[in-house]
């Protein structure tokens, strides 16, 4: 175990002293950690090992690279896709959220790693897609959703967890026809420079946290502008796509708790600032001259 990061020799000390009291259930939440930072722990007469996991899911180059599921008629209630570019835990309790508020429906879990480390250990019936973390944001998120079986398709961030029912008003807005796109978390601008929260019903955009839109958008076409490389303006791009569709981005309130965002904690002002002017630029090239598809061109 001397290879073996201090963390995870911990995890395993703590399960180790979990077993010989007897304490079976939290040995196997401990074991579950300790997959999740990318370690098997087996147990042998001179006491744990612990040895790298084994690696056996592909890894894209490109978010082509994952076989499409789209041209299959949809199979389930719903998908929801994750992407974890580290805390994968924060993902895990995203899923488990969810899963405990679905009432009973069917429900389709991509998640989609682009940490360019092993393989974790995923909750059952998870589908795993891997692709190189160089591909960026926009392409990891087009991989999930080349595998989306659900007829509506929910794209969630780590730092949310379910604290009720979401499928259900999501999928009633859904039956309006005129919402292309929706989710709890809308914006809105007067002149495409300042964007501000907006409580809707009608916005402009809707934030990256958790939006959701009908399946038949994909199979139309709909992806996220893979020079988007890290997630800042991404969902406001793909928002105006649809928007120039002729549909509406819509605010639905959902029972759902905010965490941490890490990626954007973990990151200094400066790298921040960097990252999120590129993306802005990149989304005014396309769409400056559109202030037709604003929220406040109608008024």
């Amino acid at each position: 175990m001397s290879e073996v990061p201090p963390p995870v020799r911990r995890l395993a000390e703590e399960r180790e002293a979990a077993r010989r009291r007897k304490d079976f259930r939290a040995a196997d939440e401990l074991r579950d950690r300790i997959a999740l930072a990318g370690y098997e722990v087996t147990d042998t007469s001179d006491g744990p090992v612990l040895a790298p996991r084994v690696d056996t899911a592909p890894v894209a180059r490109r978010s082509e690279d994952v076989p499409s599921l789209l041209s299959a008629p949809p199979s389930t209630d719903a998908t929801v896709e994750w992407i974890v570019q580290g805390w994968p835990e924060d993902v895990v309790r995203g899923i488990e959220s969810f899963r405990r508020h679905d009432g009973g429906r069917s429900v389709q879990h991509v998640v989609v790693e682009a940490t360019g480390r092993s393989a974790y250990s995923w909750p059952d019936g998870v589908e795993l897609i891997r692709i190189e973390p160089k591909a960026g944001w926009a392409a990891a998120r087009n991989a999930g959703l080349r595998r989306a079986k659900g007829e509506i398709v929910l794209l969630v961030d780590g730092s949310l967890e379910a604290s009720g029912d979401v499928f259900g008003p999501i999928a009633r807005s859904m039956r309006d026809m005129t919402i292309g796109v929706t989710g709890p978390f809308g914006i809105a601008t007067v002149d495409l420079h300042e964007f501000r929260e907006s409580p809707g019903p009608d916005v402009d955009a809707i934030e990256g946290y958790l939006m959701a839109f009908r399946r038949e958008l994909l199979v139309g076409g709909l992806r996220f502008d893979e020079k988007f490389k890290f997630y800042r303006t991404a969902d406001v791009e793909l928002s105006f796509q649809v928007k120039a569709m002729g549909l509406r981005a819509a605010v639905t309130p959902v029972p759902v708790r905010r965490h941490i965002h890490r990626i954007w904690a973990a990151m200094s002002e400066g790298d921040r600032a960097r990252l999120s002017k590129r993306n802005y630029y990149r989304f005014l090239d396309r769409w400056r001259g559109r202030t037709d598809l604003l929220v406040s061109s109608k008024n």
